[in-house]
């Protein structure tokens, strides 16, 4: 098979789910994307919002399903949660609302996890399933002594069978109305902090990136603040009826990444 003209940018940032696979099913043609992007020496990297899972689960999954990936090509927003206390607040003390995975997580990074209220310098909000009371309670008291508030995603969980989850988005709304306090910091999508990260790690010139997604609220969105260019899929969330109200346009509106330029 003839291969598609030269890409046109020098590095591509993608999404993952709704954009490379749905599930465990690969978007038709994405392979092939991204092995012709690899081929023409473009350097790729994947993004994920969910902190529930190592990046490494992403790159072994991409890997199964036909995308060979490293582990160092996925970011996630616990990643770029991480590149930011690391370059900005490196002695901080963290508390972390969310599970265990998480929190063995930034302790492996090399990070500083403590329970002792006085010690907290920065509560980290995140999707947790094993929330209790201790855990909004410590927060709570640690936010009004003082502590800085970020979170590594904003997002609301999907609902399911036998009641709430308690989401990102929920954890964050509590802790606001209760202390009066606002989150200082969102490290995943639409925040640019996620977006940096995968900039970085393709080591190219920001405006030589593309970022493709299939979300307007976040991925495109995330790229417009960023300042680069954009490409909307219609393989997930978004239908091409729904560009006509919004807002957020992309730079480019594409049937699936098989069209990626």
């Amino acid at each position: 098979m003839k291969d598609k003209a030269e890409p046109r940018y020098a590095g591509y940032i993608f999404d993952l789910d709704g954009t490379l696979y749905l599930s465990e099913r690969l978007i038709p043609g994405a392979r092939e994307a991204i092995a012709r992007l690899r081929r023409h020496g473009r350097p790729v990297v994947f993004l994920s919002n969910k902190p529930l899972e190592p990046r490494s689960h992403y790159a072994a999954k991409l890997t199964r399903l036909g995308i060979p990936t490293d582990t160092e090509d996925v970011l996630t927003s616990t990643q770029a949660l991480v590149r930011y206390i690391k370059d900005h607040l490196p002695k901080a003390r963290l508390f972390v609302i969310g599970e265990e995975l998480l929190r063995q997580e930034l302790r492996d990074e090399g990070l500083i996890l403590t329970e002792r209220i006085e010690e907290i310098d920065v509560v980290v909000a995140a999707f947790d399933r094993t929330l209790d009371y201790a855990k909004l309670n410590t927060a709570y008291q640690a936010l009004m002594r003082g502590a800085r508030f970020f979170a590594t995603n904003a997002d609301k969980a999907c609902p399911v069978e036998g009641g709430a989850i308690p989401d990102a988005a929920g954890v964050i709304a509590f802790l606001e109305a209760t202390t009066d306090r606002r989150v200082e910091l969102v490290a995943g999508k639409p925040s640019r902090h996620i977006l940096d990260a995968a900039i970085q790690r393709l080591g190219v010139p920001r405006t030589s990136c593309l970022m493709v997604g299939d979300r307007l609220a976040t991925d495109i969105l995330m790229g417009q603040k960023a300042g680069i260019d954009t490409a909307l899929v219609l393989t997930g969330v978004t239908k091409r009826e729904e560009l006509a109200d919004s807002p957020v346009q992309p730079t480019y509106v594409l049937d699936s990444v098989v069209d990626v330029p």
